[in-house]
């Protein structure tokens, strides 16, 4: 066998000192991950449950405690012989983060939520021009709420509407006026803190599959500015190809035309079934509830193939439930039941999240970007 030469050798040796820290790493995200999911417990308990050494889970405890991110909790309620186990779980209430839902119809909705999902400050500001007057305003509310979070923060999630990628740039958003734009790089450099950018209907599902427990197979429709739905299967999230998995709202429902969409084509099913659609036909004086039955009949017409294609357990809805109970929910769960075989039991529900699911749902954003939790 020949020598490596010296180029190898130092790739090797860079190898080598890289493995040890991506293998700590590893563990801390198993680490954190155990106790956000299962609570606080021992670090006996903690090594047995992640299968890790019981050294090693001490020593990444200590690490932890030492940084803030997990707090001691006191002995274990109950006498047992010996020495009193010491709890240890996530420092929940003080880990903050900054939520941005860009979803509503009529502002920008922001918080600052805490790691059980307990919403603390409230922000809003009234939708602002597309483009970089979007952007600008993104920006003011994150910097508002990141001054008054109190604690330590992780960072700022963002919910957008429109395709984003697996980076953070919005591909396309209509209704923001954004196309190819890095939207969390510009926010990282402007705000000098994480951020994390994923489409609004996925960080919805992120927060009903973690927070919420929803189902392993379900479809989170979200309904407000703009129409768009997250997909999780077998308890992940589904991207796609593209990163545009449940990009359902400029899908054509039906072969009648319709309204014009923002995307500038007639019969999207934003352009029924969008809060500002159904608004600007009642304000037009057309009955709400035939309104909503027709919004309702053309999402269940959109969901069927995805229905029986995925043979999905449950359909989330979430937006602004004085549209979106009664007429739409029942005409959706009618239309799917008659367009689809053997799916007679499928639930369509609202999320009982209300319209904190966004904002709740970037805390899930930051728990996997900032601490590995899965």
């Amino acid at each position: 066998m020949s020598e490596p030469t010296a180029a190898a050798s130092s790739g090797s040796a860079r190898r080598a000192k890289v493995l040890p820290e991506g293998v700590r790493a590893h563990n801390r995200a198993l680490v954190l991950t155990t106790l956000f999911h299962a609570g606080a417990m021992s670090r006996a308990d903690l090594a047995r449950e992640t299968g890790l050494t019981r050294v090693t889970t001490s020593d990444l405890v200590g690490e932890l405690v030492a940084s803030g991110v997990v707090v001691e909790q006191g002995t274990r309620p109950g006498a047992r012989p010996g020495k009193p186990a010491v709890l240890v779980d996530l420092d929940r209430a003080s880990l903050k983060v900054v939520g941005i839902d860009l979803s509503d119809a009529h502002e920008l909705r922001g918080a600052v939520i805490d790691l059980a999902g307990v919403v603390g400050e409230r922000a809003a500001v009234p939708r602002p021009a597309t483009g970089d007057g979007a952007l600008d305003a993104v920006e003011g509310l994150a910097a508002d709420l990141l001054g008054r979070a109190g604690g330590r923060v992780l960072g700022v999630g963002v919910g957008s509407p429109g395709i984003v990628t697996a980076d953070g740039t919005v591909a396309t958003a209509p209704n923001m006026g954004w196309s190819d734009r890095p939207v969390q790089r510009e926010l990282r450099d402007r705000l000098g803190a994480p951020v994390y950018v994923a489409n609004d209907a996925d960080v919805a599902a992120l927060a009903e599959r973690t927070l919420g427990g929803a189902a392993g197979d379900f479809m989170l429709v979200k309904v407000g500015l703009g129409v768009g739905a997250g997909v999780v299967a077998a308890g992940d999230l589904v991207r796609g190809a593209r990163g545009a998995t449940g990009e359902i709202g400029h899908v054509t429902v039906g072969t009648d035309g319709g309204p014009r969409c923002a995307c500038g084509r007639d019969g999207c099913l934003e352009s029924w079934l969008s809060i500002r659609a159904m608004e600007e036909r009642i304000a037009a004086g057309a009955d709400p509830r035939a309104v909503r039955r027709d919004a309702g009949e053309r999402l269940g017409i959109a969901l069927a193939p995805v229905l029986g294609v995925l043979d999905l357990a449950e359909i989330i809805l979430s937006g602004p439930a004085e549209h979106l109970d009664g007429p739409v929910l029942d005409t959706a769960l009618d239309t799917l039941r008659e367009r689809t075989f053997r799916h007679d039991d499928v639930r369509v529900r609202l999320s009982a999240q209300g319209e904190d699911v966004v904002l709740r749902g970037a805390v899930v954003l930051l728990l996997h970007g900032e601490l590995g939790v899965t």
